[in-house]
């Protein structure tokens, strides 16, 4: 009796133990849950603020007629109904995609390019990444001005280079035909931060691949195709992705180059004429805050889907390391 009434103390004792360390650490959980959204609390209210308001009032400016004159009237879905037949809305989403198609293969290939020289840089490297990526810092308002100067079909120091080889160059910036593929040169200006990222996922690409593909007897293209484009997968997928959004929100460089000095309507403007430039031409320009809202909204829409499309498609053509296949 005396041993079963010590054996049932101790199992209390121990039960009490195990509860109160149950306890403590919920305590200590609880503790730290509130120190993290404490931490987690300045960015809550900067999205609230900034990002996740501003969002919900332009849905509702988009259901109004509102040019900051007079309050909202709501109009429902007639600014959406609008959009969908405005033909400057159809000129600009056409040439956003336009450019968009232009400019992220060739962002993707040029920066490949570029990162595979840099690899074979050696120590030199370090000074030619640093070279490749200063241009990244220019100023789109300065980058615009210097390559109107670049792409001047008379004088410019792209038509001179072509001059070189026997081409006779284009009218960059006056001929409506030449004015996305000039603009998506100028946006090559920038691929250095591409490159840079290509680069750091080129030297995660294990030697030995490459050396057992050349066992194999593999050429240089199929090493390429089958060692390198699925290891670096990845990150090309992430390039895509953000370098999309990005060009179906180009705006700075076309609009100062086209419209900034000159707001007159023209050919080259219609050439020139981006979705978000639209888009603020009838916000500040007309003042039709309502109406820009419901094309804010539909290059939202836009996006959105295209990323999707995006994300479903890496599931299929994009490797991880690590994954099982």
């Amino acid at each position: 009796m005396v041993g079963e009434r010590g054996g049932r103390a101790e199992g209390a004792v121990v039960v009490g133990r195990a509860r109160r360390a149950r306890r403590g650490a919920v305590t200590v959980s609880g503790r730290e849950a509130r120190a993290g959204w404490l931490f987690l609390l300045p960015w809550v209210i900067g999205f609230v603020a900034f990002t996740a308001g501003p969002m919900l009032f332009s849905l509702w400016l988009s259901l109004t007629h509102y040019d900051m004159l007079k309050p909202p009237t709501f109009v429902g879905l007639d600014n959406y109904r609008e959009a969908l037949v405005d033909e400057r809305v159809g000129t600009a989403l056409w040439n956003t995609v336009f450019f968009t198609v232009l400019h992220v293969p060739a962002q993707i290939v040029l920066a490949l390019g570029l990162a595979s020289l840099l690899r074979r840089a050696g120590r030199g490297s370090g000074f030619f990444r640093t070279v490749l990526y200063l241009p990244v810092m220019t100023p789109p308002v300065a980058l615009a001005a210097m390559f109107l100067l670049l792409l001047n079909g008379q004088h410019g120091a792209v038509n001179g280079f072509l001059g070189w080889f026997g081409f006779q160059g284009p009218n960059w910036t006056t001929d409506p035909v030449w004015i996305k593929p000039g603009l998506v040169v100028m946006s090559l200006w920038t691929v250095g931060s591409t490159a840079v990222l290509y680069l750091a996922a080129l030297t995660r690409v294990p030697v030995e691949r490459y050396e057992a593909a050349r066992l194999d007897g593999a050429s240089p293209w199929r090493q390429f195709w089958h060692v390198t484009l699925p290891g670096i997968s990845g990150t090309v997928y992430f390039t895509a992705v953000v370098n999309t959004i990005a060009s179906l929100q180009v705006f700075t460089e076309a609009y100062a180059m086209f419209f900034g000095a000159r707001a007159k309507q023209s050919a080259e403007g219609d050439a020139a004429l981006f979705y978000v430039i639209h888009l603020f031409q009838e916000a500040f320009g007309s003042l039709r805050m309502g109406y820009a809202s419901a094309l804010a909204w539909g290059l939202f829409v836009v996006i959105a889907v295209i990323t999707a499309v995006q994300v479903r498609l890496s599931r299929r053509y994009v490797h991880y390391e690590g994954e099982r296949s």
